[in-house]
């Protein structure tokens, strides 16, 4: 009796060296390439601009993990945050002084004109661009003040004015200019010593003013008052009858006559006339020779 012959089975073919699961090959595959450079992040507040063989995009990618092949294609970054900037410059004055002053310019890059500023600009945009037309529209503007208007009110006027030549000037370039700060104003001295006196006369002026008018506020005062007791005693006059006399002069020979010191009262008269002890005796004294 055979026994049946079993089914021969086909050995397992080793795996060859250096095999890997698909997975596993796709992630070694992302760190080569990130290793390599051929990855990069677009943080927040910027945008990316693709350049491939030198031919920039029209469009812009917003922050994120990009992908780039370099040399074939590449990926520029750009800030479009606003930016702080910061400049010591001298200012020419309407009188023709030059003054000293820090002045700083915020601006920010319009996302959508992030391509037009690196093909017409580059990178460099900052030094090549926005920096000459500040000094320029400042210099524009202050030629048009007086120096003493710097230290004045008129310091937000200049500002506001220079910030409106600038938008005009780079208007369609992709740039705003949000504001303008002069940080610092240094006149010459002789300057500031003239200003600083003519200030100290201003106040001098207006503390006479405030002087004089308080004097005058004060003699309108008495004069009212003097006008009272003239109409006081007009009235008081008109009221003064004989008959009225002759009360008072009752009331007043009655508080007389219960005080203890000693008097003398003259009498027969509509108006008794009370004395003192000494008003009495030099009425009584014979008159001197």
């Amino acid at each position: 009796m055979h026994r049946p012959l079993s089914t021969p089975r086909t050995p397992r073919q080793p795996s060859p060296a250096g095999a890997v699961p698909g997975w596993t090959a796709a992630a070694a595959l992302a760190a080569t390439l990130a290793l390599s450079g051929c990855m990069t992040v677009v943080n927040q507040g910027q945008v990316g601009v693709r350049d491939t063989f030198g031919a920039q995009s029209a469009t812009v990618s917003q922050p994120g993990f990009k992908m780039f092949l370099w040399p074939i294609w590449d990926i520029t970054k750009v800030s479009v945050r606003t930016t702080n900037l910061r400049v010591r410059l001298s200012l020419p004055s309407k009188e023709g002084l030059t003054i000293a002053s820090t002045v700083a310019i915020l601006y920010r890059v319009v996302p959508e004109k992030v391509p037009q500023v690196l093909q017409e600009l580059g990178e460099n945009y900052e030094r090549r661009f926005v920096l000459p037309v500040f000094r320029s529209a400042l210099a524009d503007v202050t030629a048009r003040f007086a120096a003493k208007d710097m230290h004045s009110g008129k310091r937000s006027e200049i500002e506001e004015a220079v910030r409106a030549t600038m938008n005009q000037r780079i208007k369609g370039r992709g740039f705003v200019i949000e504001a303008v700060l002069m940080k610092s104003i240094s006149l010459p001295s002789g300057l500031a010593r003239s200003i600083e006196d003519r200030m100290r006369a201003e106040q001098r002026a207006r503390q006479m003013v405030y002087v004089l008018q308080r004097e005058r506020q004060e003699a309108e005062r008495r004069l009212v008052e003097a006008k009272g007791i003239r109409d006081a005693n007009l009235v008081l006059s008109a009221g003064l009858t004989p008959a009225v006399l002759r009360y008072k002069a009752i009331q007043a020979l009655s508080k007389l006559a219960n005080s203890p010191n000693a008097k003398l009262v003259i009498t027969g008269s509509n108006r008794p006339l009370g004395l003192g002890p000494v008003q009495a005796l030099q009425m009584m004294a014979p008159p001197k020779q």
